[in-house]
């Protein structure tokens, strides 16, 4: 029985495979470029122009190894990625002197690696997060075999202080690693650094190592009043931040940082490309550091400020008219992310809106434009108006 429902599922998927009409670059490029434009919901800035970097497609980069050290494959983009990990050393309250990082796959990559790091500090410990992390954070404490616990938010999205201490309260003879959120998927919600440290106070835990994941937020929150503490000069360990979201880019990319002493401990020498074994990936791309490096000169911090101010603005837009035609809608401080009633399937299927359970948001990245929204208004209007008629 078992073998003809194997036989029955092979024949199935050639079938379907048949039906799959293939389709033109052109074509493929056409639908993403349409896409592009009416999405709302997802944190991918979309107002970069990186053409004059067409050349380098037919190229060869690879910035294989530490990006501090040299190696027998000469064809990388190394001297562009510690200027950009030099700049978010800067805006995040430190230096290169005590700061160490790279330019990774993006903002999973970067929770990985500071989760790698924490592990390799203590025998045992216990990563405590709460249940409004990303989702690939899971897959991260699988793959390191870290045992953790997952502790509740609050409704905003921010962790639960006093359940955590709870926890910690049965578990002080354990070491602690602190898998902290700085800005949360949905609600873009800040967990606060200074509570945590009371309660780390309160529960004496002497060993723990706190990290930040700023996938979003880390580009944005050194120009938000009041600054969220979550920086280096908070003595945290490590910050992931995402760099294809605020600042934006065709290439999912990221940043992560950590401190030197954290990224000595697991230093390698790799005789074979010449070079230093201190990176998730062995050979690592050496497109994306080079285009953010083009922004960092074009732009920098007042750049980076200019983008954030902005946004902030067409946030505040957002969740006015929003609540003008009746909806709930709500952000966390200074959010670019407004939460609010989740609309029917049809309308976040059209403006592909991330939603979970009752709510959905916008999210007003670079790119997004003041008429966009008031079309999403508009329709979300007469969506409402017509529920109400019925």
């Amino acid at each position: 029985m078992v073998y003809y429902k194997i036989i029955y599922g092979v024949i199935t998927f050639v079938k379907n495979i048949k039906c799959v009409k293939m389709k033109s670059i052109e074509d493929i490029y056409n639908r993403i470029r349409e896409n592009s434009t009416s999405f709302l919901g997802y944190p991918l800035a979309k107002d970069f122009d990186f053409s004059e970097f067409a050349p380098f497609l037919n190229l060869c980069i690879n910035n294989v190894g530490d990006p501090e050290s040299t190696s027998t494959l000469a064809i990388d983009t190394k001297d562009a990625e510690r200027e950009v990990v030099e700049f978010f050393a800067k805006i995040l309250s430190s230096s290169i002197d005590e700061v160490w990082g790279y330019v990774t796959n993006g903002g999973t990559e970067g929770n990985l690696y500071g989760l790698y790091l924490a592990r390799e500090n203590f025998n045992n410990p216990i990563v405590y997060y709460s249940e409004s992390t990303h989702y690939s954070v899971k897959k991260n404490l699988h793959l390191l075999n870290l045992k953790n616990i997952v502790v509740r938010s609050q409704k905003n999205g921010e962790i639960d202080y006093n359940d955590l201490k709870n926890l910690l309260t049965l578990h002080r003879d354990k070491p602690a690693i602190f898998f902290l959120n700085i800005g949360t998927t949905m609600t873009e919600a800040v967990d606060d650094l200074a509570k945590i440290k009371e309660i780390i106070r309160e529960c004496a835990i002497k060993d723990y190592y706190i990290h930040c994941d700023a996938a979003f937020l880390g580009a944005i929150a050194p120009f938000v009043e009041p600054k969220p503490r979550f920086d280096f000069s908070e003595d945290v360990d490590s910050i992931s931040i995402s760099g294809h979201k605020f600042i934006g880019g065709p290439i999912p990319c990221g940043i992560v940082l950590t401190k030197r002493k954290h990224r000595n401990r697991i230093v390698n020498s790799v005789s074979y490309v010449g070079t230093l074994d201190t990176t998730i990936t062995g050979s690592r791309n050496g497109l994306t550091p080079l285009l953010l490096w083009s922004f960092i000169k074009k732009h920098g911090e007042e750049g980076l400020m200019k983008r954030a101010r902005k946004s902030q603005v067409l946030a505040a837009y957002t969740e006015k008219r929003l609540k003008e035609i009746g909806v709930n809608a709500w952000r966390n401080n200074e959010a670019l992310t407004v939460v609010f009633d989740k609309p029917s399937d049809d309308l976040c299927a059209k403006y592909q809106l991330a939603s979970e359970n009752a709510i959905a948001h916008i999210i007003c990245v670079p790119g997004i434009r003041q008429e966009q929204i008031d079309v999403f208004i508009n329709d979300y209007e007469k969506e409402l108006f017509v529920n109400d008629a019925s």
